[in-house]
C-alpha cells in the first residue's frame, strides 16, 4: 500500500515538472503539449515501463532447459511467487534488476557478466534479493521512476539546446526566455536524480534480509556482494543514470556529482546488516 502511495504521488509531481518543462520550452503551447505528454507518459509508465526498460538493455528472455530459468522456478517456489519472466542481458558487467507492475506480471534480469562471476549459491541470493522486490512491490515505483526520470534528461537536453539557440520557434517563441531554460536544463536532471533518492535505499536491506529468508542463509548473497562490488568497478555497466536504482548494485563508479546521490547503501554496509553485524 505505502509503495502504491508512492507510485501515485511521484507521478503527480513528474507531471508537475513536465508541466513546468513545457511551459518553459514553449509557452502556451507548449504547456499544452506538456499536459498531453504527461497523460501519455503517466499511462504508459505504468502499463509498459517495464518493457521499455528491457528493451533498454537489449535483454532476451530465456525460457525452461535455461539454468537461471530453472533456478528461477525453484526460488519463486521457495518465495511463494508466481513465476516472473526470466531475461538474461548481453553484457560483461555483473548486474541484475526486477521490474514489471505487480508480481503476476515481473520480470528478472541478469546480465551474462554475473552468470559467469557468480557461482550457483551466490547466484541464488542475487535471484533471491530480485524475488524479494517483487515480493515487497518495489518493482513498479521503480520501473516508473526509470522511464520517467529517463524522459526528464532527454527534456532536459532539449532545454539546454533551446536555451542555446534562444528557444523554439513559434508564435509563443517571445514566452520562453533563455535564461529560464537554462535554469530548466539544470534542475530537471537534478531533479530525476532525487527521483532515484526517493527510491528509499532502505528497501536494499529489506530485500537482502529476505533474500536471506527465501534461501536459508545469508552467505551466498554476501559471497556475491563481495565479488559483484569488486568486479563492477573494472567493468561498468554503460547504463542510463535513470535506471542506476534498479539494479542490485550500482551500475558505474559513484565519483563526480553522482556520488552525491548514490542509489544504494554501500557494499560492506549491507554485507554487515545482512550478517547480523550491524
Amino acid at each position: 500500500m505505502a509503495n502504491t502511495f508512492k507510485t501515485g504521488l511521484l507521478l503527480v509531481l513528474l507531471s508537475a515538472l513536465f508541466l513546468m518543462i513545457g511551459r518553459a520550452l514553449g509557452g502556451q503551447i507548449g504547456l499544452v503539449v506538456a499536459f498531453i505528454f504527461a497523460i501519455v507518459m503517466n499511462f504508459g509508465s505504468y502499463w509498459f515501463s517495464d518493457k521499455v526498460v528491457l528493451r533498454m538493455y537489449k535483454a532476451t528472455e530465456v525460457g525452461s532447459g535455461h539454468p537461471l530459468y530453472e533456478m528461477t522456478v525453484r526460488l519463486a517456489r521457495q518465495a511463494n511467487l508466481p513465476l516472473p519472466r526470466v531475461y538474461v542481458i548481453p553484457t560483461d558487467s555483473p548486474n541484475a534488476f526486477a521490474t514489471g507492475r505487480n508480481p503476476k506480471h515481473a520480470a528478472v534480469a541478469a546480465t551474462e557478466g554475473i552468470i559467469r562471476l557468480l557461482d550457483e549459491r551466490e547466484l541464488e541470493g542475487v535471484i533471491a534479493h530480485e524475488l524479494a522486490h517483487i515480493k515487497h512491490r518495489d518493482i513498479l515505483i521503480s520501473s516508473v521512476a526509470a522511464t520517467v526520470a529517463a524522459a526528464i534528461m532527454m527534456l532536459a537536453n532539449m532545454a539546454q539546446w533551446a536555451a542555446i539557440f534562444g528557444g523554439f520557434g513559434g508564435r509563443d517563441r517571445n514566452d520562453s526566455n533563455p535564461i529560464g531554460l537554462l535554469i530548466v536544463a539544470i534542475v530537471a536532471p537534478m531533479a530525476a536524480m532525487m527521483i532515484q533518492m526517493a527510491i528509499s535505499r532502505s528497501r536494499e536491506f529489506a530485500a537482502d534480509r529476505a533474500a536471506a529468508e527465501i534461501i536459508g542463509t545469508p552467505y551466498g548473497l554476501a559471497d556475491a556482494l563481495k565479488k559483484i562490488d569488486v568486479t563492477i568497478r573494472r567493468v561498468p555497466l554503460d547504463a542510463n543514470p535513470a535506471t542506476a536504482h534498479m539494479f542490485i548494485m550500482k551500475p558505474f563508479s559513484g565519483r563526480g556529482v553522482s556520488s552525491l546521490f548514490s542509489t544504494h547503501p554501500a557494499t560492506d554496509q549491507r554485507i554487515k546488516k545482512l550478517l547480523g553485524q550491524g
